[in-house]
């Protein structure tokens, strides 16, 4: 017997961690063309951290079911189903709209966990066009940090400008995007430079490949640095998720022609230096701002996963479903290193 009700997160406002509560609610009934997903894995993203401080800057509704990443089983199809059977495992597209290149205004208001309601709950309905085959040697925690750090760096790397072997790849930090970025420049063929702030951080960079790993707070200039490890040519694809704080060493550290992939605000959204857009001009780069990614790109980056055997980094601290407010807290006091997963039942 299909369930009838589930166990899920809410965000019901911008009052921080308090806003966040555990409820029980219906399960809406199956349309046409929609799928019922017995949901077994999530991940979190910093999105998740700054949604309840009203520092998103994308499309939000309160009150809202939480978390944009999840893998599940398919247990119900609507009548006109044809992509999807009862037991196929499925992973979640971030934004439910976003099926091909270019973005448009209804796909950004098509995000899960903010425009609409998110992962952090047992069982959901989707449209069958809002999922993806889950990689066959991956499990669903694995599976869930796709969604968003996964399609974001992959994204990064060959939705703009294709990243070719041989080509040099800096990424900022560990956390999902930079980690990921790092393993799919690996199995493409390019050299990655790392940034990082501790040693036992690098060691764990260069075990997942890096060919260079900085530690940035012993070398603040080291845009600089990572273009002479380039023999001076600089570096052909940047993940710059520091924002403005980090910005103005990307920009040393880019080649001409190269490209600065904008993705997150890690340090802060103040600028800093002299990170200013004027240096496209300058040193001939392009500043390109990245979004997630459409779901043909998502398909493309499965069966890259399964051809590599690539293995998402994920956290050694997995929560359950009802500890995940604590899973919250855990990744804003930056105790983690990749993702921060989430075992749902």
């Amino acid at each position: 017997m299909a369930p009838t009700t589930t166990k899920q997160w809410i965000f019901k406002g911008t009052n921080g961690f308090d806003d966040l509560a555990f409820t029980e609610a219906e399960i809406p009934p199956v349309a046409e063309n929609d799928v019922l997903v017995h949901l077994r894995g999530a991940s979190l993203n910093y999105r998740d951290l700054i949604i309840p401080k009203g520092l998103y800057p994308f499309p939000i509704k309160f009150p809202v079911v939480a978390g944009s990443d999840g893998a599940g089983e398919v247990i119900a199809v609507g009548s006109k189903v044809t992509r999807w059977k009862p037991g196929d495992r499925v992973v979640t597209l971030f934004n439910q709209s976003h099926y091909y290149n270019p973005i448009d205004p209804i796909a950004v208001n098509s995000g899960l966990g903010g425009a609409l309601d998110g992962t952090l709950r047992q069982y959901a309905v989707f449209n069958e066009n809002g999922l993806v085959r889950a990689p066959s040697n991956l499990n669903y925690v694995e599976a869930a940090t796709l969604t968003c750090a996964g399609l974001t760096a992959w994204n990064a790397l060959f939705g703009g400008k294709p990243l070719k072997p041989g080509q040099w790849v800096l990424v900022q930090g560990t956390g999902g995007v930079s980690i990921f970025g790092l393993q799919f420049a690996k199995a493409a063929g390019a050299r990655v430079i790392a940034t990082t702030s501790t040693a036992e951080k690098a060691e764990i960079l260069k075990k997942l490949g890096a060919d260079h790993v900085i530690n940035y707070k012993e070398d603040p200039n080291w845009g600089e640095t990572a273009r002479k490890l380039t023999d001076g040519e600089g570096v052909d694809q940047i993940l710059e998720v520091g924002g403005p704080q980090t910005q103005e060493q990307s920009i040393k550290a880019v080649r001409s022609d190269g490209v600065i992939n904008i993705i997150g605000l890690l340090g802060g959204v103040e600028p800093k230096g002299d990170a200013r857009i004027i240096h496209a001009l300058w040193h001939l780069c392009t500043f390109r701002g990245v979004f997630v990614g459409p779901r043909g790109q998502f398909e493309e980056m499965v069966r890259a996963i399964e051809a590599n055997d690539i293995k998402p980094v994920v956290d050694k601290e997995v929560f359950p479903l009802e500890k995940a407010k604590e899973a919250f807290e855990y990744m804003e006091a930056q105790r983690h290193f990749g993702k921060v997963g989430i075992a749902i039942d």
